[in-house]
């Protein structure tokens, strides 16, 4: 099991540069992969500008949901 287990970095490393071998030999371009990584961004800028306008909302909330926890005891 652990012969088996010792052996996965080493085909990973192979699918890796299997994968960037071919990569390189398509002649269509990388146009998928630009797609991808644009995507990518977009999402990640989405999500960062949606907690920026989110986290003073959520802040405050949590303000007042603490401050009435107070009240209860």
């Amino acid at each position: 099991m652990w012969y088996e287990i010792s052996k996965i970095p080493g085909k990973a490393s192979q699918v890796v540069t299997k994968l960037v071998s071919s990569l390189k030999k398509d002649e269509r371009g990388l146009s998928g992969v630009v797609v991808a990584i644009l995507l990518i961004l977009v999402a990640v800028l989405a999500i960062v500008l949606i907690w920026g306008f989110l986290s003073g909302w959520l802040q405050e909330l949590w303000d007042q949901i603490t401050g009435r926890a107070g009240e209860l005891t």
